[in-house]
């Protein structure tokens, strides 16, 4: 999806250059829509990776804890 936003970007940016502002407007519209589903994706994936992080860390800290009152 990053690809394709900065291709999309970059078609925007020739295209702007050569004087087609129409097509220029519209690639830019697509590639900051592809840009935003993309840095959304990505919070919501570091959101998963954090809260499954907190999660084997507290089934390591109750192992360690049966560990301890075992003993």
């Amino acid at each position: 999806m990053l690809k394709y936003a900065v291709i999309l970007l970059l078609v925007s940016v020739l295209t702007g250059a050569v004087g087609l502002s129409n097509i220029s407007g519209l690639a830019r519209r697509i590639s900051f829509a592809l840009f935003a589903l993309f840095f959304l994706g990505f919070l919501a994936l570091l959101g998963a990776a954090y809260l499954l992080g907190e999660a084997f860390n507290a089934g390591a800290h109750a192992a360690l804890l049966g560990a301890l009152l075992a003993a």
